[in-house]
């Protein structure tokens, strides 16, 4: 239709540019007011579509049309082609898709069948995608035919044999064929966040599994659905400020450069889990949040930064273009906010939670970009749709956008509600767990079954995230002795979970760390005193 025009507004002596013009008002002829209805905030302002108007930043005067020696042009043809053209405007603003979607995550035992929930994401809400964390038939089912597009998640496991053709071919047989095309399948992720795992079998097979995946679908005739794998931060050696990100050493050139070759050459983006809520401090809550702050000012690009979400994305951004590839489209797989946590997690509750994904929301919508990609909006998916009562903390449980019979925790403006004027809290907000009344002090140490090389790997992550001082673990240092792969790992991944809030994830590492009540200062216990 838009081609159609295009030829239409030549033949009528107007001019057809580029269409994704943000941030100019458009400002019809008097003739053309009642026509308008309410348009998306992406159109051509109209003086861009006809020459014989000129739009000034107060009024819209009539400028002399073009006349040839022998008559004047007719307007008619130029009215015709405005009217049909904002009819077309307002079709799509009718029919446009938003870039939200959700994590649908199923680690639950009282969520309501697919079924239900693709029924209710369709009629009830204006989430338009969702991203699971495997291939769950049930689910892909379920969404046939509703207009979704669906994220498919393939296991860290299946990676390596998934390298080879016959494999993937296998998998692509299995899993994506038979509910092709009902079912929209945009994405094969594979894995997720391998490059934290610091698994190097999986690393190392992870672009090889990409390809054969990707040729598996070209050969099963399907042309649509992209390839690509989810990181989280701690893929980048530094962040901040935004300009100075990059890939960690090591991996920047022998694994980023060919994944974002793999990226460019078959048009799939790189995707990534910005979570604002792993990497916030104290005074940098409202940083986080959207809130009003003082911001955060990058003297090498001389641009200002009002949230963390931007900043992360832009560390990312900076990133890829130093290796040259700040053209490869950026997703972001993951991030939110719970809205329930532990007594000593005072910055999770719902007003933070709503206040995150609410603005996060509105910030995405508004297409505004980030300082250093201005003007794009980037498809994201909100993690999650439902809060899990299956997953082991209550933070890890409570990152859901609604309870497990549809009522929501709270608003982000998702909700086909006439009546919704915004971000709102949900009628029955979760009741916080009891203070348990003693210390809510704890301490991140290395699990006993973990291995010196999984361990060697944390520390090498934490003493080049620029957030920790490993000056006391090295020869000579305070905090030598012990001198074992455990015992500086354990002080390592301590200090990192102080640096970073003292979240519960921040002591992850992998499924490796482990949060303790004993303080391991203690006799018979590694000697930390300077950090713990």
């Amino acid at each position: 239709k838009l081609d159609a025009l295009q030829t239409s507004c030549k033949q009528s002596l107007v001019t057809f540019p580029h269409f994704r013009q943000p941030n100019r008002p458009l400002l019809p002829p008097p003739l053309l007011i009642p026509l308008l209805l309410p348009l998306p905030h992406k159109c051509i302002p109209f003086h861009h579509l006809c020459p014989f108007y000129r739009a000034t930043s107060l009024h819209t005067e009539m400028a002399k049309p073009f006349k040839s020696p022998a008559k004047s042009p007719s307007l008619l043809p130029v009215f015709l082609t405005a009217i049909t053209f904002l009819l077309l405007l307002h079709f799509h603003q009718s029919t446009a898709t938003y870039p939200i979607g959700v994590n649908y995550g199923t680690v639950a035992n009282n969520l309501p069948p697919p079924s239900q929930v693709a029924s209710f994401l369709k009629t009830q809400t204006t989430i338009n995608a969702v991203k699971i964390f495997d291939a769950n038939p049930d689910i892909l089912h379920a969404f046939a035919n509703t207009g979704i597009p669906v994220t498919v998640t393939i296991g860290n496991g299946d990676i390596p044999s998934l390298s080879k053709l016959d494999a993937a071919q296998s998998w692509v047989s299995s899993n994506i064929l038979p509910f092709h095309p009902q079912t929209i399948v945009k994405y094969i992720a594979v894995g997720n966040e391998i490059l934290a795992t610091s698994d190097k079998n999986l690393i190392a097979h992870l672009l090889p599994a990409m390809k054969s995946l990707n040729s598996a679908l070209k050969l099963a005739g399907i042309h649509t659905t992209k390839v690509t794998t989810p990181h989280s931060l701690g893929i980048l050696s530094t962040s901040e400020p935004p300009s100075t990100g990059r890939f960690r050493h090591g991996y920047d050139r022998v694994i980023f450069a060919p994944i974002l070759e793999f990226h460019r050459q078959t048009k799939s983006p790189f995707m990534v889990n910005p979570y604002p809520y792993f990497g916030f401090r104290e005074q940098t809550l409202n940083y986080a949040l959207f809130k009003p702050n003082d911001g955060v000012f990058d003297k090498a690009t001389g641009m200002k930064y009002t949230n963390m979400f931007d900043a992360q994305m832009d560390a990312v951004y900076s990133a890829m273009k130093k290796l040259g590839y700040g053209d490869v489209e950026i997703v972001v797989g993951e991030t939110g906010w719970p809205s329930l946590g532990d007594p000593n997690q005072p910055a999770v509750n719902l007003d933070n939670a709503l206040s995150f994904n609410g603005n996060l929301v509105k910030h995405v919508n508004s297409g505004k970009g980030t300082p250093l990609m201005p003007n794009r909006t980037f498809e994201t998916y909100v993690f999650a749709l439902f809060n899990e009562n299956l997953k082991p903390t209550t933070s890890e449980r409570n990152f859901g956008l609604f309870n497990a019979d549809f009522s929501p925790v709270y608003d982000v403006g998702v909700l086909r509600n006439p009546q919704a004027k915004g971000p709102t809290a949900g009628p029955h907000p979760p009741t916080p767990p009891a203070a348990s009344g003693g210390s809510d002090k704890r301490w991140c140490i290395s699990k006993s079954d973990a291995t010196d090389k999984v361990l060697q790997a944390n520390i090498d992550f934490v003493c080049s995230s620029g957030s920790v001082d490993c000056k006391p673990i090295q020869d000579g240092g305070s905090c030598f002795n012990p001198n074992t792969v455990k015992s500086h790992a354990s002080y390592a991944m301590n200090a990192y979970y102080k640096a970073n809030g003292r979240h519960d994830f921040n002591c992850d590492f992998a499924g490796t760390g482990t949060l303790t009540s004993s303080d391991p200062s203690k006799p018979h216990k590694p000697t930390f005193s300077n950090m713990w």
